[in-house]
């Protein structure tokens, strides 16, 4: 039976559609098939914006049409007819999913007692407890760049006392209130003013209000004051405008006036105000503005515009018809919604709910119970919750690759881990704001200037020694990113390292593997991938380190392998590949498995290992229990060893294409500390998963994980 959650509020623009991503996160934790419903929405004919929002984040296999009820004017028509089928098409997407978030109804952008009412009215027939949403701003103030006058904690407290009598009225049941875009110094005021106006029992959150959330970006000001792009790129488009600054003053009384991220308003024809503001935005003693807009028919000087090209600057320039009156009103009067197109706001949202609503005790209250499967969201919902608990400190050495400060924004805003990026600072920084992205808590260290560098070339000179490594050259190998922060871990400034998006493997680990080493008691580094498929987490190794491991290295490979699974949640039950099962094949391959299934059994009695066993006498059932009857491991494996380089490599792949699997990894395993590898075409996706592996690697081997789980470094020789 589907448990679900219905979100309402008696007013427009309560950031509802933040609160219901937020929801839907928490949710996954949980539930494997989460899906979205939108009971009403404005239009037959014009998808719903809210409702695209989360279908792009649901993990239930429903399509748009399954997910909503009837139209605005379907309901003003025949509000009953309306009811009934609004219900029929909950059950209907209920029977597919193991938890709906419902989302209520904008009808207006004001407050409408009816509109409350209805919503208590469908979440009472739907049988859907509801999470009340309350605004922490005054709808009656004058917005301004979707800013709003904050709401004192007894006025929030009055409209919570409200709506909770007209959802009881309606026979709806309240399960927990959420002030969102509250005050942020009066929270705890917040949440007491408002519990003390609800039934006991009621938990009540408040959400700070967080600008970067009600900014709009630079397209959508384009939009407002129905202007062209001229210069720039577009890529920054999506930066999110934070304030404006009119320009009409000379230029050395606007350069101290302007701030980070905000729109700059220049009159056409002030070409020395443009040009200043323009290299402003370059130097890194100024703050990053998000676009500059000209208002005014005047068009620049050729020589101008020759200036301008030498400058070479990716600042978003728009010019706009509009009087410098109208293009700062438009501007002022435009609204930031949460799209898909802004990560960055995506990252907030969560990390704002995360921090401050207890999601424990809202999967609790909706009483959901974990099945036995889980999927990749699930998988990837536990290892990032498992990265913040291990509260790890990680260097990322390649600052001068996008991908990677996109990553680094992402992980800092939802708090997965402490970071150092490692490259000339003021070049980071200003790479960040151009793109809009938030890396200020990263501590940034450029290695050929940092004080480290002399203490870092003296200790690798010492661990180098017997290679004839002089002091000298040690200063010359610690400007690398690769040497100086692999030195960061080995010395315990950081907890682990990720890189290679922009490096070699074999640059990437040949530090570790010259100071770092590997564990005691392990003979070779190898590596694992997570195999997310649609049901169930299985781990590959060796797929992406050693060619032809022999029998003792495989042995070793499958002990690591286990380990590894079993600090991610995956109960080890390991099956040792080859091309036959049991004793029913012979030669030099198959013997090897047969030999390292015999190491391993003897090195880790406690461990369920079986093998030689073909794929699928490892992989199902009914095939398992034909070959080898009576096995724990036979149809059941968890954890499958590959003899080889090539069968596992392209096994992988394999099921990656053909299956629709999720691969995570490559995960190393077997070095002291964890030093992981990326692929030069990893995604940000890609990355933010490796960091998250290494941070909670980091959290097991300093004892500092509170969860069971932690995996290691991600890696491979090439073999990727």
């Amino acid at each position: 039976m589907a448990a679900s959650i219905y979100l309402t509020s008696a007013e427009g623009r309560t950031g509802k559609s933040a609160v219901a991503l937020g929801v839907l996160d928490a949710l996954l934790a949980d539930a494997p098939r989460v899906g979205v419903f939108r009971p009403l929405i404005r239009s037959a004919h014009a998808r719903d914006r809210v409702l695209d929002l989360l279908l792009a984040r649901a993990t239930a296999d429903v399509p748009y049409a399954g997910c909503v009820g009837v139209t605005y004017e379907e309901a003003h028509a025949d509000p009953d007819a309306a009811m009934t089928r609004i219900v029929e098409a909950y059950q209907a997407l209920k029977s597919r999913c193991d938890a709906v978030v419902v989302v209520g109804s904008d009808f207006t952008d004001v407050a409408v007692p009816t509109e409350l009412s209805f919503n208590a009215s469908i979440a009472a027939n739907l049988d859907v407890p509801v999470l009340l949403v309350l605004s922490g701003r005054s709808g009656d103030g004058v917005e301004q760049l979707g800013k709003l006058p904050a709401r004192s904690p007894e006025e929030i407290a009055q409209l919570a006392e409200i709506g909770v009598q007209e959802l009881t009225h309606s026979h709806a049941t309240v399960l927990a209130a959420l002030v969102n875009r509250a005050d942020p110094e009066r929270l705890p005021d917040i949440e007491r003013a408002v519990a003390a106006r609800l039934p006991g029992g009621v938990p009540v959150w408040a959400v700070p209000e967080e600008m970067l959330l009600v900014a709009p970006p630079v397209s959508a000001l384009v939009e407002a004051v129905e202007g062209v792009v001229v210069r720039g790129s577009d890529e920054l488009l999506a930066r999110e405008v934070r304030d404006i600054v009119v320009a009409g003053m000379s230029m050395e009384h606007v350069l101290p006036r302007l701030l980070e991220g905000s729109a700059v308003v220049i009159a056409a024809d002030r070409a020395e105000t443009l040009l200043a503001v323009t290299v402003a935005h370059e130097a890194p003693t100024f703050p990053t503005i998000a676009a500059v807009v000209l208002n005014g028919d005047f068009p620049l000087s050729p020589d101008v515009e020759r200036l301008l090209d030498g400058i070479d600057s990716s600042l978003p320039i728009v010019r706009t018809s509009c009087g410098t009156f109208d293009t700062a009103r438009r501007i002022m009067q435009t609204r930031g919604l949460l799209t898909e197109e802004s990560p960055a706001k995506f990252d907030t949202a969560l990390a704002l709910f995360a921090a401050h609503v207890d999601t424990s005790v809202l999967r609790e209250r909706l009483r959901l119970h974990r099945g036995g499967i889980r999927t990749p969201v699930m998988f990837a919902y536990e290892l990032f919750a498992r990265a913040r608990a291990a509260n790890a400190h990680i260097v990322l050495p390649e600052g001068g690759d996008d991908r990677i400060l996109r990553a680094a924004s992402t992980l800092l805003a939802r708090g997965v881990v402490r970071l150092t990026i490692l490259g000339d600072e003021a070049e980071v920084r200003q790479r960040g704001g151009e793109l809009g992205l938030t890396i200020d808590a990263a501590e940034i260290i450029d290695p050929a200037t940092s004080p480290l560098r002399e203490e870092f070339a003296a200790e690798y000179a010492r661990l180098r020694a017997h290679k004839g490594v002089t002091l000298e050259h040690a200063r010359d190998v610690m400007a690398d990113g690769s040497y100086f922060g692999t030195m960061m871990v080995q010395l315990g400034i950081a907890d682990g390292m990720v890189s290679g998006a922009a490096n070699t493997t074999a640059h990437t680990i040949r530090p570790s593997l010259e100071f770092i080493k590997t564990q005691p008691g392990v003979s070779v580094v190898s590596s694992v991938f997570f195999m997310a498929l649609a049901d169930r987490v299985l781990v590959y190794g060796d797929c992406a380190v050693n060619p032809d491991p022999t029998a003792a290295q495989l042995a070793d490979i499958a002990i690591s392998s286990a380990e590894t699974a079993a600090q991610f949640g995956v109960e080890p039950r390991i099956a040792m590949l080859s091309y036959s099962t049991g004793e029913s094949g012979s030669g030099a391959d198959v013997d090897k498995v047969r030999e390292a299934t015999a190491l391993a059994r003897a090195a880790r009695p406690d461990l369920l290992i079986e093998g030689p066993l073909q794929y699928d006498a490892a992989s199902d059932p009914s095939t398992g229990a034909s070959k080898l009857p009576g096995s724990e491991v036979a149809g059941r494996a968890t954890v499958f060893i590959f003899p080889d380089l090539n069968t596992g490599n392209n096994t992988y792949k394999a099921v990656q294409r053909s299956a629709g699997a999720v691969a995570v990894g490559p995960v190393l395993q077997g070095l002291k500390k964890p030093v992981n590898d990326l692929s030069r075409g990893a995604t940000v996706d890609d990355i933010l998963n490796t960091v998250a592996i290494t941070a909670v690697q980091a959290g097991a081997q300093r004892g500092g994980e509170s969860v069971p789980g932690s995996g290691s470094p991600v890696a491979g020789e090439g073999a990727q």
